[in-house]
């Protein structure tokens, strides 16, 4: 199936495949999709819609194994602080559905800010703009058709339980 993502890639000439899974809708968490394609969790990347100083409305990738620092999101986009856009305002502002969101012929061309983790890998996987469905590519590729910005996106790991870090 081609999605508008996938028409995107094309006329790019960017060489991707494509990964199709069943979908659970009451577990749509990247960590199953990850083991449903066959990837580690490392090289599936989620795409968050952020709104910046209540107002700018950003895109955020970065791996599903991580979570994003809101402060560095914010600070990269020139702003100040930075939250998730609600669920309910994903679709309007996108086109995609939870699950589904990717940066590739999104409604608007909103800002992309790419956790600089994605170059570490030959190939990574993101939602190919619907549920069940997964654009296989090499990052440098990626980060040409979505025009991301590399940036430090990932909130540190915590301490361990006794108090000190490994």
């Amino acid at each position: 199936m081609k999605t508008n993502a996938c028409r995107l890639l094309d006329a790019l000439q960017i060489r991707y495949e494509t990964r199709e899974y069943a979908v659970d809708p009451e577990d749509l968490s990247g960590e199953t999709v990850a083991r449903k394609i066959n990837m580690p969790v490392e090289q599936v990347f989620k795409t968050l819609l952020c709104r910046v100083d209540q107002k700018d409305i950003v895109f955020a990738v970065l791996s599903v194994a991580d979570e994003l620092d809101f402060k560095k999101l914010a600070s990269a986009a020139g702003g100040r602080r930075a939250e998730l856009v609600p669920i309910k305002e994903v679709q309007p502002l996108t086109g995609y559905i939870r699950g589904g969101v990717t940066v590739f012929a999104s409604k608007k061309p909103y800002p992309v800010y790419a956790d600089e983790s994605i170059e570490l890998f030959d190939v990574i996987s993101v939602s190919a703009g619907t549920r069940g469905i997964q654009i296989i590519l090499r990052p440098a590729d990626y980060l040409r058709a979505a025009e991301a910005t590399l940036v430090d996106l990932i909130r540190p790991a915590a301490p361990d339980a006794e108090g000190g870090s490994l």
